[in-house]
């Protein structure tokens, strides 16, 4: 069995405060939403809440699937940093980034470079550049972690993502090194890859070409967030009577707003029963009490994987 736990858009709280020439840009956009709604809905008294219970369930690894930051101002990357220290050390904790991390782009010292040790292939000495660090893979039990950047910087009133060909082109080449090597297969990315989840404004830009990757590749499970959303879809694999999981969750640390849930986290577990692996998904997260439970409504089923 292999226990690996998920969550996402934590929007690490609170947000520093930015000196005027960091607001000279998208960022006096976002900052100004901090101010009038956004820090009232993230909080970090319920992400700690929900780090400690996650902690309490000893996984064997964690997957966060982007957006740790709010608008990418140099303090939040270091203050990022101590919340992923505390969150796991880099060996057990895996990272991809999310538009909110790309709000402008940001040289990789003052940015993602803080993070460089979660976002790392096993064998890779320390990439320095988006494209030397994407995609990444980290094996841990029977799993092949495979981490995609979809965060780009995009004009105010965006919040799309992007892969590119390059991207795409090693993804490929990763999934089937590890099918090969008998791997179970987790994609992460931050972006969700289907229309149903998100579109427009806010989708991922190249979701066609991913689908057609996973098509011709295969994937076991595909993991994302940004929507703040519960998503439980599928994309075509290469046997159509095993299509690839599409999960996503919602932010790990918000109050309930609008039409959106409370704080969340998954769980999946993989184990090995007649020959075949399975899937189990269980989420826990924040009920009307302001209590952290088990949410069995939004879990589907064991399946087995592809």
């Amino acid at each position: 069995m292999y226990l690996l736990a998920h969550l996402s858009d934590p929007h690490v709280p609170p947000l520093p405060q930015p000196g005027w020439r960091e607001l000279a840009s998208k960022r006096v956009l976002g900052y100004l939403s901090w101010q009038r709604r956004r820090r009232h809905i993230h909080r970090r008294d319920v992400l700690d809440r929900i780090c400690a219970d996650l902690a309490a369930q000893n996984p064997d690894h964690i997957a966060v699937t982007g957006d740790i930051t709010n608008i990418s101002l140099p303090a939040e990357f270091r203050q990022a940093r101590r919340w992923l220290d505390g969150l796991g050390p880099p060996e057990t904790v895996s990272l991809v980034p999310g538009n909110h991390d790309a709000y402008i782009d940001l040289s990789w010292a003052d940015g993602w470079g803080h993070w460089a040790g979660y976002m790392q292939s096993d064998k890779d000495p320390g990439s320095k550049t988006r494209s030397s660090t994407f995609p990444f893979i980290r094996k841990r039990g029977p799993l092949a972690l495979i981490g995609l950047s979809s965060a780009v910087a995009t004009a105010p009133g965006l919040a799309s993502g992007r892969l590119g060909p390059e991207q795409l082109a090693g993804l490929e080449r990763l999934l089937a090194d590890a099918r090969s090597a008998g791997l179970i297969r987790v994609v992460l990315l931050h972006h969700p890859p289907l229309a149903e989840a998100a579109s427009g404004r806010k989708g991922l830009d190249d979701r066609q070409a991913f689908a057609e990757v996973v098509a011709r590749a295969g994937a076991e499970l595909v993991l994302h967030g940004h929507n703040h959303r519960f998503v439980n879809l599928t994309l075509p694999g290469p046997d159509p009577s095993c299509p690839v999981p599409v999960i996503g969750v919602p932010s790990a640390s918000a109050l309930p707003y609008r039409d959106r849930p409370a704080a969340h986290y998954n769980l999946y577990r993989f184990y090995s029963e007649g020959g075949h692996w399975y899937l189990e998904t269980r989420q826990r997260g924040l009920n009307e009490a302001g209590e952290i439970v088990e949410m069995p409504q939004h879990s589907p089923k064991s399946i087995i994987l592809g």
